[in-house]
């Protein structure tokens, strides 16, 4: 799992597209309807990144906000705000209390995940065991893909091809390294096999397959 997310949300359907869509992407998620709750949770938890509704029963939202940064130990703890709230005051009045991003309902579910994507890297909690370039995310241990926070199922030799390059933006792979790199010594493969699975790759990037650039009689680079 890329990380421990919870969810402070009192409208079921949006706390349950928030889960779902936060699981498929490959984090672990605590949903509570109230902030009263989730508060007893901190108790005994840590959690990596707190989404949380404004306008909650009982204790509100932006008071929950103030209860957990008054605790040294959840100073850094990122908090993302999703809210049917709009008033400019507001959400600058609680950015400067501790927030650390805000989404106005109804939002985008891509745009929810990779704002926490980018709270997350920002803050050094993004997993060490992959790579993030122009919004194509890769998990190594997983072997998930994610773009813009949406799965995407690479073959197994599709993958290692887009690990090369997203560990090495903008470095020339010759057909011949690319070769060698992931089929090893075998020598039945040629170059033009190489070709087709870059081709192939590039579809299932979609917008962001433009970013790998054919290098005239040389290969191919991810341009970052």
């Amino acid at each position: 799992m890329k990380g421990n997310i919870l969810i402070v949300e009192d409208d079921d359907h949006i706390g349950n597209l928030i889960e779902f869509t936060l699981n498929n992407a490959g984090y672990s998620t605590v949903k509570f309807d109230n902030a009263n709750d989730a508060l007893i949770f901190l108790n005994t938890n840590n959690p990596d990144l707190i989404v949380l509704d404004l306008m909650l029963p009982g204790l509100q939202g932006e008071d929950f906000i103030r209860f957990v940064k008054g605790k040294p130990e959840f100073k850094s703890l990122p908090i993302l705000i999703v809210t049917a709230k709009s008033q400019e005051d507001l959400f600058v009045k609680l950015l400067n209390e501790g927030a650390d991003d805000f989404l106005v309902k109804p939002f985008s579910i891509k745009v929810l995940v990779a704002k926490i994507n980018a709270i997350l890297r920002r803050l050094g909690k993004a997993s060490s065991n992959g790579v993030v370039v122009n919004g194509i995310e890769m998990d190594f241990e997983g072997f998930e893909v994610y773009i813009d926070g949406v799965s995407v199922e690479l073959t197994k030799t599709e993958f290692e091809i887009l690990q090369m390059f997203l560990k090495n933006p903008n470095k020339v792979f010759t057909r011949e390294e690319i070769l060698f790199k992931v089929w090893g010594n075998d020598t039945d493969i040629g170059d033009r096999t190489v070709d087709v699975h870059v081709s192939n790759l590039r579809k299932k990037l979609m917008d962001k397959g433009k970013n790998i650039k054919s290098i005239p009689k040389v290969g191919y680079k991810f341009k970052s």
